[in-house]
């Protein structure tokens, strides 16, 4: 795909510094294991979110409501690489 830029995100958002806040919280989303809603194509998680509000996909509306990962599941080993925690 062709690269991103802010002027495509832009159009639909009403400026630059929400689109850093959006972008951030997407991307943190996806890393913690949301799915994308574009196809990630290798790109970074930063990348895949800019494309996402690029095609409005992603939006300060929505982005509280999307595929989050499930909060059942033990992120600390598999996520970060740390031993689990002691229960």
């Amino acid at each position: 795909m062709a690269r991103v830029t802010v002027e495509d995100c832009l159009e639909n958002v009403i400026n630059r510094y929400e689109l850093v806040l959006l972008a951030s919280k997407r991307a943190r989303q996806i890393v913690l294991g949301s799915e994308p809603l574009v196809p990630p194509d290798d790109d970074k998680p930063t990348v895949i979110a800019l494309r996402e509000i690029a095609e409005n996909l992603v939006n300060t509306e929505n982005v509280d409501k999307i595929n989050q990962p499930d909060t059942d599941e033990e992120l600390s080993e598999d996520v970060f690489g740390l031993p689990p925690l002691s229960k």
